[in-house]
């Protein structure tokens, strides 16, 4: 099965942060491409309010770039979902129905793009209220439930 992780999901594969253990079992994530830049920032955040040194920001996200991009040895972690003219087309739409943010519409358009190329992707993990409930109304199950 693959889930479709947003942002929100994603930095709790890095952090320590609750309910972090239902993302950390997940095995098979596709992400949209934007979380190449929301989840270093997530993290860059979580420094500058105090949660995180710097070094361990710094190792955090050298462990999501990896991830992203894989390594000589390995392969990317992630399916990653480029931001094409349709998904945004698709994201303006998602805007509208439900009245996300930008880019919370742009996650919900990527999980609906992949959920076209890949019928088995069914799931969305995210932990933003809104952006669960659309995705619901948009066919895809929830985590966490």
């Amino acid at each position: 099965m693959i889930v479709f992780a947003d942002s929100s999901a994603l930095v709790k594969l890095y952090a320590d942060e609750e309910r972090h253990d239902r993302i950390r079992s997940l095995d098979t994530l596709a992400v949209s491409a934007i979380a190449r830049v929301e989840v270093p920032a997530a993290l860059w955040r979580k420094h500058r309010i105090g949660q995180l040194t710097a070094a361990d920001t710094a190792v955090l996200i050298a462990a999501f770039d990896s991830d992203y991009f894989g390594s000589d040895r390995t392969p990317p972690r992630f399916a990653a979902v480029a931001v094409t003219a349709t998904v945004l087309d698709d994201a303006a739409r998602c805007a509208a129905v439900h009245g996300l943010p930008t880019y919370d519409a742009v996650q919900l358009a990527g999980a609906r793009a992949t959920a076209d190329v890949e019928p088995d992707c069914t799931t969305f993990a995210a932990f933003d209220r809104e952006l669960r409930a659309a995705a619901a109304a948009e066919g895809f199950a929830v985590v966490p439930a």
